[in-house]
C-alpha cells in the first residue's frame, strides 16, 4: 500500500493535521499565531544548517525552531514588544536561511519544496518521521491537557493550583517546534501556520467543549488534506497551497452556515411560539 505515492501523501497530510489540530486550538486560544509564524519561518535556517552539516532536515529544523522559541521567550518583557520582537526574529531567520542556502555549493536545492511543501515526494522514511513526531505531540498535549487548558484560561488560577504557566508555555513551544519540523515536507515553511490556525478557527464556531474543538479541527484538517490532494492531482496545481485553499474554503463555508443559523434561529423560535 505504501508503494503508492498518493497513499503516502494522504497519510502524511493526515499525520500532520492530527498533530496540528490540538496544538492549533491552543495557538488560537492563546493568540499565538505570530509566534507560530516566527517558529515556522526560522525553519528555513534549520534547513540550511542541515544541508551544510549533512544531517537530517528534521533535526536541523527542530533545533533551530526550539532555539528561536527560547530566544523569544528570554527577550520578551525586557523592553521589547512581543509583536515587534517576533517580526524581527521571524523575517531575519527566514532571510538568513534563504541567503545561507544560496551559498551552498554542490547541493541541489528546490527552494519551492521547502517554502510550499512537496507532499507528493514523501517517502517511507519521511512518513515514519511525520507519524512519529505526530505521536509525540499528541502524547505531550494529551498528558498535559488539563494543565495546558487551565493555564490558558486563567494563569493566576493555574499558579494557585500549583501549575506553572511558564512550564506549560514551554510544553507548547516544544510541541510547536516538532509540528513545524514534521510539517515542512507537507505544506512548507510559509504555509505551516495556516494548517495550525484555520482548522481550529473553523471548528471553534461549532464546538461546545475544548475537546470537541480539537477533535473537529483534526477531522476538518484531515478532510482538507485528502481533498486538496485530489484537487491538486486533477488540476495539476501545487499540492501544499491547494490543501490550504481547501481548508480556507471550509472556513468560509462553515462561518457562512453559522451566520445563517444565527439569523434563522430567532425566526424559527418566533414561528414556533406562534403555532403554539
Amino acid at each position: 500500500m505504501l508503494d503508492d505515492f498518493m497513499v503516502r501523501a494522504a497519510l502524511a497530510g493526515i499525520g500532520v493535521t492530527l498533530a496540528a489540530a490540538p496544538l492549533g486550538c491552543f495557538v488560537v486560544w492563546r493568540r499565538m499565531a505570530y509566534f507560530g509564524d516566527a517558529t515556522a519561518h526560522a525553519a528555513m535556517l534549520g534547513v540550511a544548517l542541515s544541508l551544510t552539516l549533512s544531517t537530517p532536515i528534521f533535526a536541523g529544523v527542530l533545533l533551530v525552531s526550539l532555539l528561536m522559541a527560547v530566544i523569544v521567550s528570554t527577550l520578551s518583557g525586557r523592553g521589547y514588544a512581543m509583536d515587534t520582537l517576533l517580526g524581527v526574529m521571524a523575517h531575519s531567520a527566514l532571510a538568513v536561511g534563504l541567503v545561507s542556502v544560496s551559498f551552498l555549493s554542490g547541493v541541489r536545492i528546490d527552494l519551492m519544496a521547502y517554502l510550499f511543501g512537496d507532499i507528493l515526494a514523501v517517502g517511507k522514511t519521511d512518513l515514519a518521521i511525520i507519524w512519529g513526531g505526530a505521536l509525540v505531540v499528541l502524547i505531550m498535549v494529551g498528558y498535559r491537557w488539563s494543565a495546558l487548558l487551565l493555564s490558558t484560561l486563567n494563569p493566576d488560577l493555574a499558579l494557585a493550583s500549583g501549575i506553572s504557566p511558564r512550564r506549560e508555555q514551554l510544553v507548547l513551544t516544544i510541541a510547536l517546534a516538532i509540528v513545524v519540523a514534521v510539517a515542512i515536507k507537507v505544506v512548507g515553511v510559509l504555509l505551516i501556520v495556516a494548517m495550525l490556525i484555520i482548522p481550529a478557527a473553523t471548528a471553534r464556531r461549532f464546538s461546545r467543549t475544548p475537546e470537541a474543538m480539537a477533535l473537529m479541527a483534526a477531522v476538518i484538517g484531515a478532510c482538507a488534506s485528502v481533498a486538496g490532494l485530489r484537487f491538486s492531482y486533477h488540476f495539476d496545481s501545487p499540492t501544499g497551497p491547494t490543501i490550504v485553499c481547501v481548508v480556507a474554503f471550509l472556513f468560509i463555508a462553515f462561518n457562512a452556515v453559522h451566520m445563517v443559523i444565527r439569523r434563522m434561529g430567532p425566526r424559527l423560535n418566533n414561528d414556533r411560539r406562534v403555532h403554539e
